[in-house]
């Protein structure tokens, strides 16, 4: 099981948000902290989830996957921060 962070960058032309929308939150578990950056808990690894997330990017665009095994949040927009360190928590 992977925890990750997802950031992108959706570059014009094209910016398919909806397409790279689907396809990290296919990965598994996750939680969309701000409009590009994502946590998610997955079996897949960062390789795989990277690669299975570019698939619906266009080659001008920018994507990060980054191990993520914790971390802290403010409760902007009142996030259910127990959900989520629930999930942080799982392993």
């Amino acid at each position: 099981m992977a925890n990750l962070f997802v950031a992108y960058d959706l570059m014009s032309p094209g910016q398919n948000y909806d397409r790279v929308r689907v396809a990290i939150e296919s990965l598994g578990v996750y939680w969309q902290f701000q409009f590009s950056l994502y946590y998610v808990q997955t079996d897949a690894g960062p390789a795989e989830a990277f690669n299975r997330i570019w698939l619906a990017m266009d080659s001008n665009d920018r994507l990060a996957v980054i191990i993520a095994d914790g971390g802290i949040v403010t409760n902007w927009d009142h996030p259910p921060i127990d959900a989520i360190n629930t999930i942080w928590r799982q392993q």
